[in-house]
């Protein structure tokens, strides 16, 4: 199975092909060129991996959370290809994709919403390496993240970047670490879509749509 996968959620534009279980993955600190970058950075790719698009078999992106303009570049950039190739579409969670990337069995994943604000969500993996939702995606003050069971938690993403000592005095002892830098990377969305490609959970192109959590990008002259 060869699947494309495209991350633009964040700052950083992320690309990865799935390649029969094989990993190519690209990622740049885009600022605000990410349209600009991401059919370059694929045509390399491919050209790395030795295919052409009439070799995918299929596409994912990360869905959101996350900045709104980014999560509209990746969706429309799927979509495109995903029609005009008639193939399918997996939607991944950026917060889900974050709690892959970490190596620990429990997760808590929270991006910088700005405005004060993070998208906050919990995970916790099975042997199978399925992620459950402890606390699905959700936004949220730092200060008021929900309360979670049990010790041993990981942290990461940028929110944790953001408002560390804010999210320390929510969770105490139950954090082992806090882990910096970190972001969703279309790598671990790759790896994510495969079970969903493999069980038929896919979506047809224009079913894709962004989640965006929050519905509005700025606070008015009397919120601030």
């Amino acid at each position: 199975m060869n699947i494309f996968a495209l991350d633009t959620s964040t700052e950083y534009c992320s690309l990865a092909l799935w390649l029969d279980g094989e990993i190519l993955s690209r990622s740049v600190l885009a600022g605000q060129k990410h349209s600009e970058l991401v059919l370059p950075m694929l045509n390399e790719m491919l050209s790395e991996g030795g295919i052409t698009l009439s070799h995918l078999d299929g596409f994912a992106f990360g869905a959101g959370p996350g900045s709104f303009t980014g999560l509209r570049i990746a969706c429309g950039v799927i979509q495109g290809l995903a029609f005009a190739l008639d193939k399918p579409v997996v939607d991944i969670s950026t917060l889900e994709a974050l709690a892959q990337q970490n190596g620990s069995a429990k997760v808590i994943t929270a991006l910088d919403a700005r405005m004060g604000e993070i998208y906050f969500a919990a995970y916790t993996q099975k042997p199978n390496n399925q992620w459950i939702p402890i606390l699905s995606p959700m936004l949220c003050r730092p200060e008021l993240a929900p309360q979670l069971i049990g010790k041993d938690w990981v942290g990461c993403g940028s929110g944790f970047d953001r408002y560390p000592d804010l999210l320390r005095d929510v969770y105490h002892d139950q954090l082992n670490e806090i882990l910096t830098g970190c972001y969703p990377h279309a790598r671990e969305i790759a790896q994510l879509s495969i079970a969903r490609f493999e069980q038929g959970s896919v979506l047809l192109p224009e079913q894709a749509v962004p989640t965006y959590i929050r519905n509005k990008v700025a606070l008015k002259e009397s919120e601030r």
